[in-house]
């Protein structure tokens, strides 16, 4: 994997020097915020460097939702939120959001960064295996989506989940085993998250969202009529 940067964004100083201890020692460059108004000033003069942002919810001047907003009108960069809340509603309104992953607080340093390298390892992988399904264009290595060949935005978990559906062609896929194979064990919610998801994904393939289907009692399919 290429050199990457990880923005740290949390306004409690020992909390950012834990996450970059741990994080310096393999291998990764590390900014910090105290704040979210500062956070959008390095996002900004850093974006085409930027490669995973870590982000509180609760920080002072801005907050982690406010921040996560702004981010994602411009870039689908991969986004953990680290928050000492573990609500069910909070985790949906993330998603809907853009949140890539949610770690909630006290958490042990070493899963997060097992956490953060799974991600950076699906994001920037080194796989270049380009796929079309009528029209709907994957580079699998830049993380991009072209549909008719326009360029589509998807953030994180959309593209997997885009992926995972294109993976599994003409094939009913239940709620559960989506969640088991797209969330994996980092998600414990409601799978309520997934029609959050599909829902958008339809939305920014236009006239190409109309392949992902509502299979009534089961879940979604991908299939070309």
């Amino acid at each position: 994997m290429l050199e990457t940067s990880i923005l740290i964004v949390d306004d409690e100083t020992r909390m950012r020097k834990l996450i970059k201890d741990f994080l310096v020692q393999k291998g990764h460059n590390i900014l910090e915020a105290e704040d979210g108004e500062k956070a959008i000033e390095i996002f900004e003069d850093n974006k085409n460097k930027i490669n995973l942002i870590l982000l509180d919810v609760m920080m002072p001047k801005l907050d982690g939702w406010s921040v996560l907003r702004k981010i994602r009108q411009v870039s689908s960069i991969p986004v953990i939120m680290l928050t000492a809340r573990g609500e069910e509603q909070d985790e949906l309104f993330g998603f809907e959001l853009g949140v890539d992953e949610y770690i909630t607080k006290p958490f042990s340093p070493k899963i997060l960064v097992a956490r953060v390298e799974a991600i950076l390892k699906r994001a920037y992988g080194e796989s270049n295996e380009l796929k079309d399904y009528g029209g709907i264009v994957l580079d699998e290595q830049g993380r991009t989506v072209k549909v008719d060949g326009k360029d589509t935005e998807l953030s994180l978990r959309e593209f997997e989940l885009l992926k995972y559906l294109l993976d599994n062609e003409n094939i009913a896929l239940s709620r559960d085993k989506i969640l088991n194979n797209v969330w994996n064990y980092d998600y414990y919610g409601d799978s309520r998250t997934i029609d959050s998801h599909i829902k958008k994904i339809r939305h920014k393939l236009g006239k190409k969202g109309k392949y992902i289907q509502t299979m009534r009692g089961v879940g979604y399919k991908f299939e070309i009529k």
